[in-house]
């Protein structure tokens, strides 16, 4: 079969289409004919060797996809696996969107029957791909963050992958939000993310964010910051926390290291906490993608939760395709096709 393999021909990383083996489902797998599979920015820093792959994945990019079912393991028979979600049943034919530990970028790919979940009649297969990554990300914010209906929730990054999804879950989960984007153009049309006109989306290259903040909660600040900004952005995500907010970091893209005033932390007796979703351990993900599945999954069925697709490619054009979403450019996901 075709995958997108990454090569290292004395240079630059380089992303390039080759043969590689079929893969081999096991007892509790699924095989899936790839339709599409999404794009994240842990596949950028795999490509550049800063995140690799987990034992026995295979050493191409690809945390996520949608297909159809080829094959249905042994174990898994007409009833799932053997765990969270066991009782979700498959068979060939099925339209699936799964979460992997990687290797999606390929034309056919093995699935735990516990991280896969079945594409609603309305939702096409391509899109879908756009969601399990992003939302399996998304939860785990809003459970380490301990996030309840009625808090106040700011998701900074609201235009990216993983943000354009958090917003339409947790409004749709109860949760007042905010959320940033950079530039009139995106401000707008991250605020029709939620159609009920409720989401009031900062524009972080205006004035300062701190002060929309306050002014946009009254005074009070945030009850959870949603941050992919990381040491560039714990000052700011102090200062708008109310009392006893909590920030949530799940990334790294204005650096690892900061300062931070924890006498202003102590004033709001607030929290910084952490979350990550690839290095959990497989029975981990599987409890997530239960929690998914009963919770979030049901919001994709009713249409409150869509998936945001910026733009689809070819494989051919994988490396364009990790230019773009480096760039910052991007409003929702990327996907690529075979």
């Amino acid at each position: 079969m075709r995958a997108v393999t990454i090569t290292r021909p004395g240079g630059p990383e380089v992303l390039e289409v080759a043969l590689v083996p079929d893969p081999q489902p096991g007892l509790s797998d699924l095989l899936v004919e790839v339709e599409a599979a999404g794009i994240n920015r842990a596949d950028l820093l795999q490509r550049e060797g800063h995140y690799p792959a987990p034992p026995g994945t295979p050493p191409w990019p690809g945390l996520e996809v949608a297909g159809v079912v080829r094959a249905v393991g042994a174990a898994v028979g007409a009833r799932g696996g053997t765990g969270p979600g066991s009782d979700e049943r498959w068979q060939p034919g099925d339209r699936v969107a799964a979460l992997l530990p990687g290797g999606g970028y390929a034309e056919r790919v093995v699935v735990a029957a516990e991280l896969a979940l079945h594409v609603p009649d309305h939702v096409p297969t391509n899109d879908a791909a756009a969601l399990p990554e992003a939302l399996a990300t998304a939860w785990t914010v809003l459970e380490t963050g301990r996030a309840t209906p009625g808090e106040t929730l700011l998701v900074r990054g609201g235009s990216g992958g993983v943000g354009s999804v958090t917003v339409q879950l947790a409004h749709a989960l109860g949760l007042r939000v905010l959320a940033t984007a950079g530039g009139r153009e995106r401000v707008e049309r991250v605020a029709r993310l939620v159609p009920d006109g409720s989401l009031v989306v900062l524009d972080h290259r205006a004035d300062d964010l701190v002060e929309q903040v306050r002014a946009a909660t009254d005074g009070r600040g945030v009850d959870v910051v949603l941050d992919v900004l990381g040491a560039g952005g714990l000052a700011d995500n102090v200062a708008m926390l109310a009392l006893d907010g909590r920030v949530v970091v799940i990334g790294l893209q204005r650096g690892r290291r900061a300062q931070i005033d924890l006498g202003e932390l102590l004033a709001r007796r607030g929290a910084v906490l952490t979350t990550t979703l690839r290095s959990r351990s497989s029975s981990d993900k599987a409890r997530i993608m239960s929690e998914v599945r009963a919770r979030a999954w049901p919001l994709v069925a009713d249409g409150r939760v869509r998936p945001v697709v910026h733009a689809t490619l070819p494989f051919e054009q994988a490396g364009r395709a990790h230019e773009l979403l480096a760039s910052g450019e991007v409003l929702g996901k990327l996907l690529l096709v075979p």
